[in-house]
């Protein structure tokens, strides 16, 4: 069967893989419909994914189809709908006895640290399969997206009625701002990207958005909105080092920093500004079993509305064509997605 590896930043090649054996115990072999690419798979491509290992077939946003089970597994069947939870943990170590998993010490992530989804077929471990008889093979695939935001929004507790500001408006910021509605907080987006805030604006109900020049005229803008406090909450899911060096600045005394998004470089920031406000600085990695499950419910029952977030689609046979222009902010791509069947 063909998979699509990235050999080394920058470089696709289409490869030759054998077919994925029987499942053994505790496993699962499923067919993948849909890959969406998300802001790590971009980070592989360019180079700049901290934690990204080479060569790696990507995909770890995965809409699949239960094809057979191995013996033992009772969570799902063959036929049967699922997202995949793409955190393989070892469930020994200090994080994952505490129910941490997300941050286990030793941490394999599909499409990062091991082999992801771009094959039409592969195994996994069951308990990493979240069924639904209602969702979509898209919707599906969107749910380990929005799990990032479910997780960073919870780590930072945003509150009914204060101000939340999002610095970043792609495929991780949109998550973080579907759970930050639901807390009933109000909520600011910050972006250099006049597209996605307009985006913001129409598709994402958004009052509040500001466009990032560079010149500190943020901050005053940021003021004249929340009257001169600042934000309780800040989110960071650029993956800039520029924008989370800049994100302190952002936040009211007594406030909250949650960097979303990852970089290789160091993060600096002046003391006195950072315990002068007695900030509060959070990070927040993947997410947890139960919000797989949350968000699945929230899109069943509507309080989720994924029809704006697929922007782009692409067979498999063309993706290696198409990649590159997901990586530029002008092609306005909020989410691509690959269909695999």
């Amino acid at each position: 069967m063909k998979a699509i590896q990235l050999k080394q930043p920058g470089l696709f090649e289409q490869i030759d893989l054998h077919e994925p054996i029987k499942p053994a115990a505790g496993e699962a072999l499923v067919r993948v419909h849909r890959v969406g690419i998300c802001g790590t798979d971009l980070g592989g491509y360019l180079g700049k994914m901290p934690f990204y290992s080479y060569p790696r077939i990507p995909g770890h946003e995965l809409g699949v189809e239960v094809v057979e089970v191995g013996a033992g597994v009772t969570n799902v069947k063959p036929g049967e709908r699922c997202s995949v939870e793409p955190y393989m943990n070892c469930q020994e170590c200090f994080a994952c006895r505490r129910g941490n998993g997300n941050c286990c010490e030793t941490l394999q992530v599909l499409g990062v640290h091991t082999d992801g989804g771009l094959r039409p077929r592969f195994i996994v471990p069951a308990r990493k399969l979240h069924p639904s008889s209602k969702l979509t093979f898209d919707q599906l695939a969107l749910v380990e997206t929005l799990g990032i935001g479910c997780h960073a929004v919870q780590r930072g507790q945003p509150q009914a009625g204060e101000f939340a500001l999002i610095i970043g408006a792609g495929p991780i910021g949109l998550s973080v701002l579907e759970f930050v509605k639901l807390t009933g907080a109000k909520i600011i987006v910050l972006d250099l990207n006049e597209k996605r805030l307009d985006f913001c604006k129409k598709q994402m109900g958004v009052q509040h958005t500001i466009r990032f020049k560079g010149d500190g005229c943020e901050v005053k803008e940021l003021q004249d909105i929340t009257e001169g406090a600042l934000a309780p909450v800040v989110f960071d899911a650029t993956g800039s080092t520029k924008s989370m060096c800049c994100a302190f600045n952002y936040v009211a005394h007594s406030g909250r920093l949650v960097f979303v998004g990852i970089v290789s470089d160091e993060i600096h920031f002046a003391d006195p500004l950072f315990h002068r406000r007695e900030m509060t600085l959070f990070a927040t990695r993947n997410a947890l079993p139960e919000d797989f499950r949350r968000i699945i419910g929230l899109i069943e029952e509507g309080r989720i509305d994924t029809q704006p977030w697929i922007t782009h689609r692409t067979p498999f046979a063309e993706l290696i064509g198409h990649f590159q222009s997901y990586t530029k902010p002008e092609t306005g791509v909020i989410k691509a997605m690959v269909e695999v069947d």
